[in-house]
């Protein structure tokens, strides 16, 4: 292929302060809230196949973050919409992750410390897939460290708005990472389970599927992991989790957008079942990719209109 055939957004495309632009061109002023206090909120939604997997959940779910953060760009939820759907487009990919966020942008005023002066502002961008746990991890069972950090409380830091403040989660990533594990869980001061660097935990115990009711984002896949389980007739609740039954669990897996139902073959020193992944965390996870090549939640990109 000749190079002037490549197009410019084959890396990725984006969106900033009203233009589409490639990703590598993606770029906001150093004295943004959103990077100097990480005063932003975000979603993220996976395309699979060439569509979107439930964006209006993820689109609803951006708009509650937003208004609870008091942000207020100026395209409303059917033009943010059209702004993924171009950025996909553009980028040309099938299988994507796309972002959106609100920062809350630069003062009006000058020297302004109020909140309320500062111009907010849309980002958004489609890149190639991503997996928060490598597919070859997920393959064997990732190791899954209980970070020593506590989560952030919940009454100071809202895990339902999904956030930028990563403080803690990355200081339990490192943890995990120095002691040659894939990836950490974190639990709350009071002992109880809550989530991991970018995704929601489970436990298997007895043939039930537990998820944390504290300290986690209210995560889309989350969502359809429950949805699952009353389809297989597997019994499911959110319930408070202390750390002690994650450690005693039968299975334990991980979900997010960004690499679906994950299985988890080791908790701290313990190994679980054979050290692979458990059958019910394969029986979800094979579940999960399987509706979605059925059309479950499947919302088509718009593609590019041509002369």
């Amino acid at each position: 292929m000749d190079i002037m055939d490549v197009s410019p957004f084959a890396d990725g495309a984006a969106y900033v302060k009203g233009r589409f632009v490639p990703i590598a061109e993606a770029a906001i002023p150093v004295t943004d809230w959103g990077f100097t206090r990480s005063d932003a909120v975000y979603d993220v939604v996976h395309v699979f196949g060439g569509g979107f997997f439930r964006l209006n959940d993820h689109l609803d779910r951006f708009i509650h973050s937003m208004q609870a953060r008091r942000l207020n760009p100026p395209e409303d939820r059917a033009a943010i919409e059209a702004v993924l759907h171009r950025c996909v487009a553009l980028s040309g990919l099938r299988d994507a992750y796309v972002a959106m966020v609100a920062s809350r942008g630069r003062p009006r005023v000058a020297g302004s410390r109020r909140p309320a002066d500062c111009e907010n502002h849309l980002i958004a961008y489609a890149i190639p897939w991503i997996d928060v746990i490598p597919k070859d991890v997920q393959e064997r069972g990732a190791h899954l460290w209980i970070a020593s950090t506590p989560r952030v409380p919940d009454v100071s830091v809202d895990p339902t708005v999904k956030n930028y403040q990563w403080s803690d989660l990355t200081s339990g990533l490192m943890e995990a990472h120095d002691h040659g594990y894939d990836t950490a869980i974190l639990c709350d001061a009071q002992g109880f389970v809550t989530e991991g660097p970018g995704f929601n935990i489970f436990i298997v115990k007895d043939g039930k599927v537990i998820t944390p009711d504290r300290g986690s984002l209210h995560g889309i896949t989350r969502q359809s992991v429950l949805e699952l389980c009353g389809m297989m007739g597997i019994p499911a609740e959110v319930a408070p989790l202390p750390r002690a039954e994650l450690e005693d669990a039968d299975e334990v897996f991980a979900a997010t957008t960004a690499g679906g139902v994950m299985p988890v073959s080791r908790v701290g020193g313990r190994i679980l079942g054979n050290d692979r992944p458990g059958p019910v965390s394969l029986s979800l996870k094979e579940a999960y990719w399987r509706k979605h090549a059925e059309g479950w939640h499947y919302t088509p990109v718009r593609l590019l209109e041509t002369a």
